[in-house]
């Protein structure tokens, strides 16, 4: 690290300190200016995680010893009584000591398939509007990225400007193309830019993979899918993966959208089913309207999937992936434990609004 003091440059050594991770054993280094959660995705530690920036609560832990400090976080993601109790939020922790930290949510699974996060040099390669506000993002990028299905990444435009996390599209590859759903916000700084600001080689730096709502392998009970907006884009990835995988499981894929102009992919769903054992697209509208003329689900997703999962009664040990809005996720995650999915096989991404 090099500080700069009038015309001469201090080189400073940064203060490393040693992190160990309970109840699974984990050893890592911390750099002093880095945080906790950092230091573990630049060494390929996977620890449970979602939003990076103190608003999710995800990545809550508890301080066994050493000193810390707290970045600003929200205090809906760690209330003041548990901060008071020694919890912490590891994306806003910083070290000055060695120090021990117990887990609360860890995943032995996900802890065994880490993948340590690169930066990537990419540019854009193609932007199809998929719906009004809808828009496909695709982007080649110098080198293959390893990632599992469901991960996202930080996409970073206008020389480092706007950064963004998105959700890859498609399915893990050797390849370099990396495609995204994204959806168009009014005063989305990012989404405002795939309507002419952005054209095909713009310059694209991705930064990844993050997530923890990647497909989980080699299991046969029923998978649920459930989305809504740009959610979309992680399932598609997790669908397109589960069809190379060859595996064979019933499947059930619920997506929430206003009217039917905001559906897209039907065809290629459609083709899907036929070429799946026990498919089903269940698009629910929330907002349809008479020009709709529609016959199908009507409600909000979370209501949708709790009647279908009570008349179906599926059986075996199902696994569910939730993608989208923060209010979304909330009234699926309920219905899901209610109608019997175990809490450890509910794996979801919060879409949080960005605060930088």
């Amino acid at each position: 690290m090099s500080m700069s003091v009038g015309t001469k440059a201090v080189v400073t050594d940064v203060q490393v300190h040693k992190v160990r991770f309970e109840p699974v054993g984990i050893e890592m280094e911390v750099e002093e200016g880095e945080t906790v959660l950092d230091a573990a995705f630049r060494q390929g530690i996977s620890l449970m995680h979602g939003c990076k920036e103190g608003q999710c609560g995800s990545c809550k832990s508890k301080l066994v010893d050493g000193d810390i400090e707290l970045l600003k976080y929200s205090t809906f993601a760690l209330p003041d009584y548990e901060s008071e109790n020694g919890h912490v939020l590891l994306c806003r922790t910083h070290a000055y000591s060695d120090v021990r930290f117990e887990l609360l949510n860890y995943d032995e699974d996900m802890l065994r398939r880490s993948i340590a996060v690169k930066a990537f040099r990419g540019c854009v390669a193609a932007i199809t509007a998929l719906t009004s506000d809808i828009r496909l993002l695709e982007i080649e990028i110098d080198k293959p990225m390893k990632f599992w299905a469901g991960q996202y990444v930080d996409l970073t435009i206008d020389d480092g400007r706007i950064t963004r996390a998105f959700s890859m599209a498609n399915a893990p590859g050797e390849g370099t193309r990396l495609s995204f759903i994204i959806k168009k916000y009014p005063n989305g700084a990012f989404s405002a830019q795939l309507d002419g600001g952005l054209g095909v080689g713009d310059v694209v730096m991705a930064k990844g993979p993050y997530g923890t709502c990647f497909r989980r392998e080699e299991r046969s009970g029923p998978m649920l899918l459930i989305g809504g907006g740009s959610g979309m884009s992680p399932l598609w990835s997790i669908l397109a993966d589960h069809i190379a995988s060859g595996e064979q499981r019933p499947i059930r894929f619920f997506y929430g959208a206003r009217t039917c102009a905001d559906l897209f992919y039907l065809d290629e769903l459609a083709a899907i089913g036929r070429q799946l054992t026990d498919f089903k697209f269940v698009p629910a509208l929330s907002h349809a309207t008479p020009e709709d003329h529609w016959d199908g689900e009507t409600g909000f997703v979370h209501e949708v999937v709790a009647r279908h999962l009570k008349q179906e009664n599926l059986a075996g040990a199902i696994d569910a992936y939730a993608c989208g809005p923060t209010p979304m996720i909330d009234a699926v995650l309920p219905v899901l434990q209610i109608n019997g999915v175990e809490p450890d096989h509910i794996y979801f991404d919060k879409f949080t609004p960005a605060v930088r």
